[in-house]
């Protein structure tokens, strides 16, 4: 058999060179915020647009689950309807 070229464990040109010390350095909080900075401009009305999204999302969700009477959140008259699985809960 060959050994394939997945298991020869030969070192990438990526991995040869050790990461620059820039990358590394957002540990602090004060770090990660200027970090924030480094983002390109074009992307922050994107970003504006992407979270009221999913604002709007939640909100809607959680006024939908809270003001609709009709949407059922939960199991009701279960004493009611048949249940397979209980005659097998029973037996085990």
């Amino acid at each position: 058999m060959y050994a394939t070229r997945a298991l020869r464990m030969m070192p990438t040109r990526r991995m040869m060179f050790p990461v620059p010390k820039e990358d590394q350095s957002a540990h602090t909080v004060s770090q990660r915020l200027r970090k924030l900075r480094q983002i390109p401009a074009e992307l922050i009305p994107l970003g504006v647009v992407v979270g009221f999204a999913v604002f709007a999302a939640g909100y809607s969700s959680y006024r939908k689950f809270t003001v609709d009477k009709n949407l059922r959140l939960s199991r009701q008259n279960r004493k009611d309807e048949p249940s397979e699985h209980g005659e097998h809960a029973k037996e085990h």
